[in-house]
């Protein structure tokens, strides 16, 4: 009698992966489905699904042409003025003997760790034209009118640039510390002085990791939406971002001309991302050989304490200075640039200690940030693994999926889940299971570039020898990847719990009456409270999350060094 054949069951990698892969397709790719579903939406714009489709929404967006030029004119201008800084900064700190340089790199990166709307709400409150302290002392010394106005498209791209001129910094200085020094120093020998050599050898040799950040900082300019919120709504300045969120906010709301702006911006965005990729994979500007080379600082002589003067201005600017302001306005009655003795005050943080929806607003905020790195490191984790070490069929789909949020504004995306999450069948929109969704879907770029960049650097016979020994699937990845993917697992919940905490794209439109989170919060205290209530705010967010940082990364550290002694 015929044995009957046993059905061999999947593999748990391909069942586990699989299932993954799935759900993570669906979170990114469900709200961009009812993006364009509302874009290409003709009839009654409260009827779903729509009764019909068609192209009038875009038809109508060259009526909002200085919209569209505002948006272009800042991100040009804003990626200008961070690609100088970026440049400027990298080149000093990795080309020269600049005092204290390594104190000077790690100041570098403050930026990137403070909250825009802080920097967006200092410099409202030092360069608005009427009440900026700084046009107040203008006027003060004898001047008329407002000495600088941020309020319009060179402010807000000055803002812009402070903040995104620290990702410049990163990505240019990566390529110029690659660069083999002694090309710099044969032109030296042969009579070119340092500017000449920095013109015509350093830039050139650099220029597809400088056209890479600036492609890739102009998509980022193009997205951005909280300087233009804060600085321009208020002047009636719009740029794409936030007339989307004026004609959702309004009433009635107009969803179908603002899934269409959205569609647009995310096209273009898109596109140059596209472009990005392109342009890092097919550098051809090889400057590292097999030689080996050491990069030496070049003397620069006095020059050098100018040159520290550079860095430590934009420092001062992008971080010092916001920090110094809010602390001023934030203990005044009412913020002025010569307060008297009596104007003083700690009330505005008594106030916002009292205030059940900030401390609600906060421990949300806090619980979200958890839960959304713990989560979206284990989702990321495993997605990563997927993508560079599996056989899962259409894993080179799966990481274009992935990374697909990073070419969708967070407010666009924001949008594309309201839109998505009103109609299903499960009432989750308003509440913070909504936010929880959010936030590890637009996240998924950030954690799965951190964890691949520790990935790749692993040798894949480790995991084969231990499927030679009959280890299983998820035994290896136990006992072998996980130990020593550990430092990049734990800086990537780092990077992802900071950004939760702070994020407002993807949270303003989301957020509900009881799952309020502290960024949009300050948004709506500054629109409809005083300025000096929300410096006290956006403080107090900003040190939470300082001391989070101050806990939590001596523990990453020893965790980081428990995980290599033990692997």
């Amino acid at each position: 009698m015929p044995v009957p054949a046993v059905k061999a069951r999947p593999p748990m990698q391909l069942v586990i992966g699989g299932g993954v892969a799935l759900v993570a397709a669906i979170f990114v790719l469900y709200p961009i489905f009812y993006l364009l579903q509302a874009a290409f939406a003709v009839g009654d714009p409260n009827v779903r699904p729509p009764e019909a489709y068609g192209l009038d929404n875009f038809a109508r967006l060259p009526d909002y042409w200085e919209i569209m030029l505002n948006t272009l004119s800042v991100a040009f201008a804003a990626t200008l003025m961070a690609l100088v800084f970026g440049f400027l900064t990298a080149w000093i700190l990795t080309r020269t003997n600049v005092p204290f340089r390594k104190t000077l790199e790690q100041m570098m990166a403050v930026p990137y760790y403070v909250t825009p709307l802080l920097g967006a709400l200092a410099w409202s409150l030092l360069g608005a034209p009427e009440s900026g302290f700084i046009n107040q002392v203008w006027r003060a010394m004898g001047g008329t009118g407002a000495l600088i106005d941020v309020t319009g498209a060179v402010g807000i791209a000055w803002v812009m640039a402070l903040f995104e001129g620290s990702v410049a910094f990163v990505m240019i200085s990566a390529v110029m510390r690659s660069m083999d020094p002694s090309l710099e120093e044969a032109s030296q020998v042969i009579g070119a002085g340092r500017f000449r050599t920095m013109m015509k050898v350093t830039l050139p040799l650099v220029a597809p990791g400088v056209l890479g950040a600036a492609i890739y900082v102009f998509a980022e300019m193009l997205g951005s939406f909280t300087a233009a919120l804060v600085l321009g709504t208020p002047s009636r300045f719009y740029v794409i971002t936030t007339a989307i969120y004026q004609l959702v906010s309004q009433y009635p709301p107009r969803m179908p001309l603002a899934a269409a702006m959205g569609v647009s911006l995310f096209a273009v965005m898109f596109i140059m991302l596209f472009l990005y990729r392109r342009v890092v994979a097919g550098r051809s500007y090889v400057t590292v050989g097999g030689k080996a080379f050491r990069p030496r600082a070049m003397d620069v002589g006095a020059f050098r304490w100018v040159l520290f003067g550079i860095c430590f201005l934009y420092v001062f600017l992008s971080v010092i200075l916001p920090f110094a302001t809010l602390i001023y306005a934030s203990v005044q009655r009412l913020a002025v640039a010569f307060p008297a003795a009596d104007n003083f005050t700690l009330e505005h943080y008594r106030t916002a200690f009292s205030l059940n929806a900030i401390r609600s607003a906060m421990g949300n905020s806090l619980v979200l940030g958890f839960f959304t790195a713990t989560l979206g490191v284990a989702v990321t984790g495993l997605i990563a693994w997927l993508i560079q070490r599996s056989r899962l069929p259409g894993r080179g789909v799966l990481e274009y999926i992935v990374m697909f949020p990073q070419a969708v504004p967070r407010l666009v995306f924001a949008f594309g889940m309201m839109w998505a999450w009103l109609v299903f069948p499960i009432p989750i929109y308003g509440t913070i299971w909504l936010l929880l969704i959010a936030y590890v879907t637009v996240f998924l770029p950030l954690g799965v570039r951190t964890i691949t960049g520790v990935l790749v650097q692993l040798d894949k016979s480790l995991e084969e020898c231990g499927e030679m020994c009959g280890a299983s699937w998820g035994y290896r990845l136990r006992t072998i990847t996980m130990p020593l993917l550990r430092p990049g697992l734990l800086a990537a919940w780092l990077l992802i719990f900071i950004a939760s905490v702070r994020e407002l794209g993807a949270s303003i439109l989301l957020m509900g009456p009881n799952s309020k989170v502290i960024t949009p919060a300050i948004v709506e205290a500054f629109f409809s409270s005083s300025s000096e209530l929300t410096a006290a705010m956006a403080l107090i967010q900003t040190v939470v999350i300082g001391l989070a940082i101050l806990v939590l990364v001596p523990l990453i550290k020893r965790a980081s060094q428990h995980g290599s002694s033990s692997a």
